[in-house]
């Protein structure tokens, strides 16, 4: 009977730590189980859902806003317009305006508002442009639409192209970039005035080496420089509209120059033709132009 009531210590013992231990194990259960817990699908999506609500809001987004503007740079920066160009960050601002194209988003404008001052700060510092004075060159060719449309698309392709070789060549030949290609022209950027009109003149004894179908290209410049407004890989302004009528009013193989660029060009280097004043739509009614060609 006494064995029976009472069993030996080392059974109790072990009745006793089975217990304790299935006791441990129901109020605290192994860590990685807790942790599975704190991860899982569910308390994702309550974080994701917060922060779409913060990313929304549009206090927040107002705010921004309201910091944007006071940033150095444009504080549109990321709308078509200022992101047109294939710079990095040109890219880059346009992939991130493209994440919430329909909605405002917090994230968006901070990363615009970054991309912005970053993109003001790389102009001050010589990276950009900014309202620095350049030289502005616009082309193209002299009766082009016109033989295109005897000659047939495939011979205009392949004018097109190596007109392009020679133009393009040209221009990176004497530190200028092509901003644009308009059609059987472009429109391109350079340091100064001297850059421009050399790589214009340069352009023209190439050109005449050039036949397709019968045709020889001729090409009109113009040539003019002021301080246009950069906005992404674009340049707007007056100055751009005035460049483009200067190359309007060029004849057939003539480098036309405006009178504040014809000032800044080396009389050694360069043959300055009589000022006569351009008569343009929208060009000022006192800016003058002359013929330019190079000297030898």
């Amino acid at each position: 009977m006494g064995g029976a009531e009472h069993p030996p210590d080392e059974a109790v013992g072990d009745a006793d730590d089975l217990s304790g231990e299935a006791v441990g194990d129901a109020e605290h259960p192994p860590e990685e189980a807790v942790g599975d817990g704190r991860d899982s699908p569910e308390r994702r999506r309550r974080v994701a859902q917060a922060a779409a609500r913060t990313d929304s809001d549009p206090r927040l987004i107002g705010l921004l806003r309201v910091l944007r503007r006071r940033l150095p740079g444009d504080e549109r920066y990321g709308d078509p317009l200022s992101t047109a160009g294939e710079e990095p960050v040109h890219v880059l601002a346009r992939r991130m305006s493209a994440l919430t194209p329909e909605r405002p988003s917090a994230m968006g404008e901070l990363g615009l508002g970054a991309l912005q001052a970053w993109q003001a700060l790389s102009e001050k510092s010589g990276r950009g442009r900014g309202d620095q004075e350049v030289a502005l060159l616009f082309t193209d060719l002299v009766g082009f639409s016109s033989w295109a449309l005897q000659a047939g698309d495939a011979a205009a392709v392949e004018l097109l192209r190596e007109v392009g070789v020679v133009v393009e060549g040209a221009v990176a030949d004497h530190g200028g970039r092509i901003v644009k290609r308009l059609g059987d022209g472009v429109m391109a950027v350079f340091p100064g005035p001297r850059e421009a009109v050399e790589a214009a003149v340069s352009t023209h004894p190439r050109l005449e080496e050039i036949e397709v179908a019968g045709h020889t290209p001729q090409m009109r410049a113009g040539v003019h420089c002021g301080r246009p407004r950069q906005l992404g890989g674009d340049y707007l302004g007056v100055d751009v509209n005035v460049a483009a009528r200067v190359g309007e009013a060029a004849g057939a193989a003539e480098v036309l120059v405006s009178q504040p660029a014809c000032e800044r060009l080396d009389p050694e280097r360069f043959e300055v033709g009589r000022a006569k004043r351009l008569k343009a739509p929208g060009a000022p009614r006192e800016l003058r132009v002359s013929s330019v060609r190079a000297r030898g």
